[in-house]
């Protein structure tokens, strides 16, 4: 292979695993209905994904399908902050400083005022050993000015300090659907 050749290859944009996501969608839902989370729709953040393709899932129950979906932000670790470094090959961590995100799931519950995006910011209640000390490290769900509304690959969505960063458009259009839930919200970040 040539140069010319890998760097097409390189460029090549990732297909979603649509198996993938309804295998977690499942799991999910067995896990809301035991702990009495919202059961009409879960959010589904697949890092294993470029960060410059739609990798945020609002899975539908009902419908068994993807209702929505957007770009989304991840941490830059001890890359320079908003760049897209890590782009296709995140790190992780659940260390308070490490200015990298979290795999797990959060119940996503407490809205308040963020400083970023529309002011506008949802607790992230880590639920497992990989991200339990979330609140203590200030991880956050949040829209940034910075995030596109639209798939920038083969660039990368801008990194930040560990919390998933959504564009202001998209936090306008999940911030209604957390206030509506009668219930707290699942968040699953994997990879």
């Amino acid at each position: 292979m040539n140069e010319q050749t890998s760097e097409i290859v390189a460029e090549k944009k990732p297909e979603i695993d649509s198996n993938k996501i309804k295998a977690k969608a499942e799991e999910a839902l067995q896990f809301c209905k035991s702990k009495k989370f919202n059961t009409d729709f879960c959010i589904l953040i697949d890092m294993s994904l470029h960060s410059g393709v739609k990798r945020f899932f609002v899975w539908d129950f009902k419908t068994n399908t993807v209702s929505k979906q957007y770009l989304v932000g991840h941490g830059c670790g001890s890359n320079q902050w908003s760049s897209d470094e890590s782009k296709d090959s995140p790190k992780f961590s659940n260390e308070d400083g490490s200015h990298l995100s979290s795999l797990g799931k959060y119940k996503l519950e407490g809205r308040s005022y963020s400083d970023w995006g529309i002011h506008v910011k949802y607790l992230m209640h880590g639920l497992e050993e990989t991200n339990s000390n979330s609140l203590k490290r200030v991880i956050v769900f949040h829209s940034w000015n910075l995030m596109s509304d639209n798939e920038v690959f083969p660039k990368g969505s801008p990194e930040g300090w560990g919390c998933p960063t959504i564009s202001n458009n998209t936090m306008k259009e999940i911030d209604p659907m957390l206030q509506n839930s009668k219930k707290p919200v699942l968040m699953w970040i994997y990879n």
